[in-house]
């Protein structure tokens, strides 16, 4: 079986990025344990200010959006996320409900608006409702990052097949010293790859798969000491 066919088999899961931006501590708590039973990714944002820092340094597919906050008004927080990253979903929770708002809401491109209290199984409805809107819409920002996960578990499965066999195959290792990127025909390797086995580039390996051990590390020592001489 190819390393291609393996990772096909054990498939990256990477879950919906999900922030809760609600200022009641209780309520977010809440809303955390609900959405993480569901297997999504939460974050919380107490603050206005603290939800527009974590847009502004990681990925989010939905924002709920208490309306009431400390510092900024929840729907001027809303407006910035969507004319940002307008693809972003949004839900927002309020204890203030008004036929304005919601209006406001939606013309915004608010997915759904839900008056506190509320049950679990409603919010459960809306946040599968937005992130269905939100592949229907044809984004593909959750598959993209699956598939960098995939590239990236690809690269190192092989690297690392590569160094041990370096370690156990003396005619590989002599194939490699002679041959060079000849010799890993049939690796699935980027070409940034190749050329940090080739070159003994250990800080680029380190980075890109983490530490190496003895066994793997005698091959690189071997290029260093070749390219020292």
């Amino acid at each position: 079986m190819t390393t291609l066919q393996v990772v096909a088999q054990d498939r990256v899961t990477i879950p919906p990025n999900i922030l809760v931006m609600e200022d009641e501590k209780i309520v977010a708590k809440g809303l955390e344990m609900v959405l993480e039973e569901e297997g999504y990714d939460v974050d919380l944002a107490y603050t206005g200010a603290e939800a527009l820092k974590q847009f502004s340094s990681k990925t989010i597919d939905l924002l709920i959006a208490d309306l009431r906050l400390p510092d900024i008004d929840g729907m001027e927080v809303i407006r910035t996320v969507k004319a940002r990253k307008p693809e972003t979903e949004v839900v927002v929770i309020t204890g203030y409900s008004s036929v304005t708002s919601a209006v406001d809401a939606m013309k915004i491109g608010v997915f759904d608006y839900l008056t506190k209290p509320f049950t679990e199984d409603e919010i459960k409805v809306a946040v599968d409702g937005a992130l269905k809107k939100l592949k229907e819409a044809g984004s593909s920002r959750i598959e993209d990052r699956v598939n960098a996960e995939e590239y990236k578990l690809i690269q190192k499965r092989e690297l690392i097949n590569v160094l041990n066999r370096t370690a156990d195959d003396d005619d590989f290792w002599k194939d490699l010293m002679e041959n060079g990127s000849a010799a890993l025909k049939n690796y699935h390797l980027s070409t940034e790859a190749k050329a940090a086995v080739l070159s003994g580039d250990l800080g680029w390996i380190n980075h890109n798969i983490g530490e190496l051990t003895q066994k793997q590390l005698m091959f690189i020592y071997s290029r260093l000491e070749r390219e020292a001489w």
